[in-house]
């Protein structure tokens, strides 16, 4: 299997200094394995909990959306602003559930999938894909509720607990075609060109060396160039993966788009902006849904100040 190997459980991740985490993971299990519709309402109650908690990712939220949302009046964003915070409750259960929900109970959940066509012809054409999408609140449920339908992968950032790291990538593997990590550019382009299909989102502040600055919302974003290169590396197309909490407990509508034309092309910037503009896209269908309490703008372009 290419990436990540399935993890094994090791005499060393029991030993007591890992006891509190082995806790968090028994407690996202158990939260996973509640009802869906008992488990939308724990999500909503954990959001107007988050309402009173972390003031500082409070602040991060508020000016991002000012900045992305200046046609809104100080009331609107500031609604906004609490939609959002409550959507982060929603997060935590949705997270759960992606992770360690039965194949039964996501077999369960509401989900419509359109745009599949798109996939099947570049299947058929012997091309790899890669699935373009957003840190929205509920992308590691979707990822899962997509991977009933299509076989994917996923890159992801190894996590700072043994423990955590261990129950999460093996969740993923149940599921997941394969995980790389975020700095495994050869096995990744080795899949694609294999014709496999890739779920990434490059819509971070990863302060790397291979970010440049084009707009997102308008403003100047640092952005990673991984996209245009994976793609120009491997020969994979570039299909948006839109998808977002319907109200309620009807479920999540998800979407993939029609490949982008002409990527990449020769200027890794102007695709990078092109991305950046796909994501921005998704996030105006759902935006209380998006993760706004992430320091999107953190570095800045050479002499202008910090925004948060």
């Amino acid at each position: 299997m290419p990436g990540m190997p399935r993890p094994d459980l090791t005499r060393v991740l029991l030993a007591p200094r890992h006891w509190p985490a082995w806790l968090g993971v028994a407690f996202i299990w158990l939260i996973a394995h509640l009802p869906f519709q008992l488990l939308m309402r724990l999500g909503r109650l954990a959001g107007r909990l988050a309402l009173h908690l972390n003031p500082e990712r409070r602040r991060v939220a508020a000016t991002n959306i000012a900045l992305c949302f200046p046609e809104l009046d100080a009331a609107a964003q500031k609604a906004l602003v609490r939609a959002n915070l409550c959507d982060v409750g929603m997060m935590l259960a949705e997270f759960a559930l992606g992770w360690m929900g039965s194949d039964r109970a996501i077999a369960r959940v509401p989900v419509t999938v359109d745009g599949l066509e798109h996939l099947e012809a570049a299947r058929k054409a012997g091309r790899g894909v890669l699935l373009v999408g957003g840190h929205f609140s509920h992308l590691e449920l979707c990822a899962r509720l997509v991977s009933q339908r299509i076989r994917i992968a996923g890159m992801y950032r190894r996590m700072d607990s043994d423990v955590f790291e261990f129950a999460v990538l093996r969740s993923r593997l149940h599921y997941a075609d394969a995980m790389f990590e975020k700095d495994d550019i050869r096995g990744t382009v080795k899949y694609l060109k294999s014709g496999g299909t890739l779920w990434y989102a490059p819509d971070q502040d990863m302060r790397s060396k291979d970010n440049v600055f084009v707009p997102f919302f308008g403003v100047q974003a640092a952005t990673i160039t991984a996209t245009h290169h994976l793609a120009r590396l491997s020969g994979a197309l570039v299909i948006p993966f839109y998808h977002r909490r319907l109200p309620g407990d009807a479920g999540y509508a998800m979407r993939l788009g029609a490949p982008m034309e002409d990527f990449p092309s020769k200027d890794a910037s102007l695709d990078t902006a092109r991305v950046n503009a796909q994501i921005e896209q998704m996030v105006r269908e759902a935006p209380e849904q998006y993760l706004w309490v992430h320091k999107r703008f953190k570095t800045r372009p050479p002499g202008e100040p910090k925004v948060y």
